[in-house]
C-alpha cells in the first residue's frame, strides 16, 4: 500500500528475459500487485514470469497474448486487469517498461499525485535532467522535444515529455477510458494524453531518471509518422468536442 492505496504495476514486455527479472527483482516494496503482458515474446520472458511467481511474497499476475498486440494493447490488457481486482478511486496502476528503462527509485514519486488525489494521470518527465542530452540518444532527445510541443498544442495543456510511458493513472480515470479505441502500437502515449485531456482528467508530470543502456531500439522512421496522425487526432477531438 501506499498512503493507504493500492499500488498496480503493469510491466508490457516482449522479449526482455535479460532484463524483466530485473525488473520485478526491483519493485519497492509499497507495490500490491504486478501484471506483467507478455507480448507473444519467442524468448523465455513467459518462463521467467512464472519462476518469479513461486518465489516471493510480491503477488505476480502474467497475462499472456498468444499474438502480438504491440505495447499500447498490452498495456491496455493490463489496465483491464487490474480493473478486475476492483478497489478504490485513487488506486494507482503504473506502468513500467520489461526493459529496465525506468528506475524503481522513481515509483513514488510517479504514483503519489494518484493516490493523495491530486491527479487523475500523472506522467515522467525525463527533460528535466541536467545530464539528459548526455543519456538520452540525440533522435530520441529531439524527437521527443518535437513530439512533446505538438501534444501540448493539440490538446491544449502543456506536455514536457509526450513520449515518456513511466505513468500512473487512478483506477477512477482507467474506468472512464475507452481501451478498447486506445492505440495499440507505438505512439499510444499521445493517443492517451488525448483521452485523458477530452474527459478532463487532471493530468501531472513528475521528473524521473533517464535510462540508456545501449538496448537496442524498435523505433523506425515511420513511427514518426504514426505519432504525427495520432496528435492529429488528438486536436481533432478535441475541436469538435468543443464546437
Amino acid at each position: 500500500m501506499l498512503r493507504e492505496a493500492q499500488c498496480v504495476v503493469v510491466v508490457p514486455a516482449r522479449n526482455e528475459e535479460e532484463r524483466l527479472g530485473r525488473v520485478l527483482d526491483t519493485m519497492p516494496s509499497f507495490v500490491d500487485h504486478v501484471i506483467v503482458v507478455d507480448d507473444a515474446s519467442k524468448d523465455a520472458t513467459r518462463e521467467l514470469v512464472r519462476d518469479r511467481q513461486t518465489r516471493g511474497p510480491m503477488r505476480i499476475t502474467l497475462v499472456a497474448h498468444p499474438h502480438p498486440s504491440g505495447v499500447g494493447g498490452a498495456i491496455a490488457d493490463g489496465y483491464r486487469a487490474a480493473l478486475r481486482e476492483g478497489g478504490a478511486p485513487h488506486d494507482a496502476f503504473c506502468v513500467m517498461a520489461g526493459d529496465g528503462q525506468m528506475s524503481p527509485d522513481d515509483l513514488e514519486a510517479v504514483a503519489t499525485p494518484v493516490v493523495t488525489g491530486r491527479a487523475d494521470y500523472v506522467k515522467g518527465n525525463r527533460f528535466t535532467a541536467p545530464d539528459i542530452r548526455k543519456v538520452m540518444p540525440t533522435a530520441r532527445y529531439w524527437g521527443g522535444r518535437v513530439f512533446s510541443l505538438a501534444t501540448s498544442l493539440a490538446v491544449g495543456r502543456p506536455i514536457h515529455d509526450s513520449q515518456c510511458g513511466f505513468t500512473a493513472l487512478s483506477r477512477r480515470a482507467c474506468a472512464e477510458l475507452d481501451l478498447d479505441g486506445l492505440w495499440r502500437g507505438y505512439g499510444y502515449p499521445n493517443d492517451l494524453i488525448g483521452q485523458v485531456v477530452l474527459r478532463n482528467l487532471r493530468i501531472e508530470e513528475t521528473p524521473v531518471a533517464p535510462i540508456y543502456a545501449g538496448e537496442n531500439s524498435g523505433l523506425r522512421p515511420y513511427h514518426a509518422l504514426v505519432v504525427a496522425a495520432l496528435i492529429l487526432r488528438a486536436y481533432e477531438r478535441r475541436r469538435a468536442r468543443a464546437g
